[in-house]
């Protein structure tokens, strides 16, 4: 796995659109190509396959070994090769660095800076905190369970202040015993559905299930991460609340987080780390799509403050059969990407639907 030739890449792509997220290079993930094609192109101290797991390329070439190793057992997801569920957690980590949200934000070291190492993610930074768990677990989990081999090894460095993260499979079971059970019953269940006699609709839903259950479990474990929130603007803070709500919505429709589906969940995604005064839906450096994004978020957990989560709660109901888990995942989609969609239409969608159940 080599370095990037040119360090600036990402800031330089960013720069080059103003603030409209990056989510691509040459229609592949951010540096797909300097990641590791296999697991023996990451480091390895006395057998033990052993990633840093605070460099930016390593975390990636987590996501490029997982879609990978499970690939084969994706068969139920459809026929292109790029209908994994994981790419949607690759797509977004690479939107988290190219916004800047990876960099430290107490300004005490160069991190993830341009004038730093630009592959750094700082152990201070919210945002690369929370992605640790939907990153480092199911890779350890993965491992675990064969995806790379049987007996293959995996300890994570723990570069000079990263205390509190687990490194090793057993580790991370036992400080997040529920998240690693939920990430190996994924796996399990992935091997297992190729010798299921259901249909592929069927199995498709279940195995979703099972991810969601995992990436979920991931999320609220993350809550590990809050106190780093105070390093960042109120607008900033409320924004990384409000997507974290806004993954409660998509969870319990079983979405399939396609490469193609991704990019267009991504794309109108803040381009920069917000800042004080930020009040979407009038940011005047941000594209109308931002603003549009950034005012339904904040939408979605105004309704889920004001109505005490009912409104979650009568989503979560409606979203009881493979029928209604379809169409909630084209409310969302109408929701988030409609500018002339009415949020009032999307309340009264989810109370009629409620009957169905």
């Amino acid at each position: 796995m080599q370095r990037p030739t040119a360090s600036c890449l990402i800031l330089a792509l960013a720069a080059s659109v103003a603030y409209s997220a990056v989510i691509l290079d040459n229609g592949a993930p951010i540096l797909w190509a300097q990641t590791a094609a296999q697991v023996s192109d990451l480091p390895v101290q006395n057998d033990i396959v052993s990633p840093d797991p605070w460099n930016f390329l390593h975390r990636m070439s987590f996501y490029r070994l997982m879609i990978a190793a499970t690939d084969p057992f994706m068969g139920s997801m459809g026929t292109g090769a790029t209908d994994s569920p994981l790419w949607g957690l690759t797509l977004q980590f690479g939107w988290i660095l190219t916004s800047g949200r990876l960099a430290d934000p107490t300004g005490a070291t160069t991190c993830g800076l341009q004038t730093g190492d630009t592959m750094c993610i700082s152990p201070q930074s919210w945002w690369g905190c929370v992605n640790h768990f939907v990153s480092v677990l199911p890779f350890l989990s993965a491992a675990q369970q064969g995806f790379f081999g049987q007996g293959v090894q995996v300890q994570m460095q723990a570069p000079e202040g990263t205390e509190g993260y687990c490194t090793t499979y057993a580790d991370c079971a036992t400080n997040h015993a529920d998240v690693m059970a939920k990430w190996d019953a994924f796996y399990q269940g992935l091997k297992a559905s190729t010798d299921s006699p259901l249909p592929d609709n069927e199995k498709k839903d279940a195995i979703l299930g099972l991810y969601w259950d995992a990436h979920m479990a991931s999320l609220h474990a993350a809550s590990a991460c809050s106190a780093k929130q105070s390093q960042y603007s109120p607008p900033e803070v409320n924004f990384a609340s409000s997507w974290l709500n806004s993954a409660e919505y998509l969870s319990v429709t079983n979405f399939q987080s396609t490469f193609d589906k991704s990019v267009v969940f991504l794309t109108p995604m803040p381009g920069r780390i917000l800042q004080e005064g930020d009040s979407a839906p009038n940011i005047p450096d941000m594209t109308p799509e931002e603003n549009h994004t950034l005012s339904v978020f904040s939408w979605m957990k105004t309704m889920r403050s004001l109505l005490g989560g009912t409104v979650l709660r009568m989503w979560r109901s409606t979203m009881c059969s493979v029928a209604n888990r379809e169409k909630g995942r084209e409310m969302l989609e109408k929701l988030l990407l409609n500018m002339d969609f009415d949020k009032g239409t999307f309340l009264s969608i989810i109370t009629g639907m409620a009957t169905g159940c």
